[in-house]
């Protein structure tokens, strides 16, 4: 079953202004949203593609492709990582126990560790935040773009382009046949 949450990439775009801004590159007319991400991938732009893979997959997905993508681009990524396994538990069982679980270890962690960002991708996936505020919608989409590419300076230059091609694919790959 399909998890695209939009039928175009504009669509895309227009329910999230910040994309035009973070990616810089507008789609063909009614181009589907993994046409767009493999445009992106041919023209070599692959953050840009996992910005735009972040905020098109549904935030269950998501939170669970960066956890895999943070694996695949980092040797230092630990697997018994608390924050890591918190995301992990949400997307097995996202509940608000869960949820509540990687908001609390997230919001104490190293914003330079990405598997602090995963953690908090899962905590913002819904509920409340702080003081009561209902979680916005494009909370989650920030966090895994952050954990992702904060995960490219410690990837192996020589490495790095295959990949993160790989991650964007699982991406693509979540978006047509879900989780």
């Amino acid at each position: 079953m399909s998890s695209l949450r939009f039928a175009t990439a504009q669509a895309l775009f227009d329910a999230f202004p910040e994309v035009v801004r973070k990616v810089g590159a507008a789609p063909t007319t009614d181009q589907s949203p993994i046409d767009f991400l493999k445009a992106l991938i041919a023209s070599n732009r692959l953050p840009d593609a996992v910005t735009f893979c972040a905020y098109l997959l549904p935030r269950r997905e998501a939170v669970w492709w960066a956890c895999k993508s943070t694996k695949v681009l980092s040797d230092e990524i630990l697997a018994e990582a608390p924050t890591l396994r918190a995301a992990e538990a949400w997307v097995y069982q996202p509940d608000e126990e869960r949820r509540q679980a990687a908001v609390d270890l997230g919001t104490k962690g190293d914003s330079n560790d990405p598997t602090t960002w995963l953690a908090l991708a899962a905590g913002w996936s819904s509920g409340q935040l702080a003081y009561g505020s209902p979680a916005p919608a494009y909370m989650t989409a920030r966090a895994v773009r952050v954990a992702i590419l904060t995960c490219l300076p410690k990837t192996p230059k020589r490495t790095r382009a295959e990949r993160l091609t790989r991650c964007v694919q699982e991406g693509i790959r979540l978006a047509e046949a879900g989780l």
